[in-house]
């Protein structure tokens, strides 16, 4: 149990709110519905998804580099069409920390991954801005885990403590970096695995 209130939750979005946003498992359906060799869309991605990740590139730049460098029998409108299409939500999830947020009078911040037009259809499409406070994501702070500095910065946005903060994610390495910096962490794996995790750390919902 804390030794002090906890007052904000800090939380990834892919894997634990919503799906992925474009991962290899996408890549993959990308590859077969285009007719693409994945190998190449995957090395290609891999070389520069950093970059867009980071805020320094657009959609479009990246979209060039990995699909569009040689003609294609396909539109990039229908690419990023499609990129969109693979965010689903988790509503199970997201009721979950909207009533943490509710019970316990939590700040929720974004501590996210995410290249800047897919992490903007996400907040849109599912309305996260409804219920979180602020999105220290990548693309808006050139920041990317597993650096230690994005997670430094959520601290300050939220004007917390380490050990004030629960920090969630599906990634265990993401979750081992936050705790070195002694925030308390949660490594998503289920619902009732997190929801334990929470109640561990004293905050239940009814």
């Amino acid at each position: 149990m804390p030794t002090e209130p906890i007052r904000a939750l800090f939380l990834d979005i892919g894997g634990v709110l919503l799906t992925n946003g474009w991962d290899r498992h996408a890549r993959g359906r990308a590859a077969s519905l285009f007719d693409l060799p994945y190998e190449q869309l995957d090395e290609r991605h891999h070389l520069t998804f950093d970059t867009y990740e980071s805020g320094k590139l657009t959609l479009d730049e990246y979209l060039k580099r990995t699909v569009f460098y040689e003609e294609r029998p396909f539109s990039k409108e229908d690419f990023t069409r499609f990129i969109m299409e693979q965010s689903q939500p988790f509503p199970d999830m997201i009721e979950l920390v909207c009533q943490l947020k509710r019970a316990h009078g939590l700040k929720l911040i974004a501590v996210n991954n995410e290249g800047r037009e897919i992490n903007e259809y996400r907040i849109r499409q599912f309305g996260l801005n409804e219920f979180f406070d602020a999105f220290v994501s990548s693309c808006y702070v050139h920041l990317r885990k597993p650096d230690v500095d994005i997670f430094r910065l959520a601290l300050d946005v939220a004007q917390v403590e380490p050990g004030q903060a629960v920090y969630i994610d599906d990634r265990a390495m993401f979750v081992q970096e936050a705790r070195h910096l002694g925030m308390h962490c949660v490594h998503h794996t289920t619902y009732a695995s997190t929801v334990a995790a929470f109640g561990a750390l004293g905050l239940q919902v009814t």
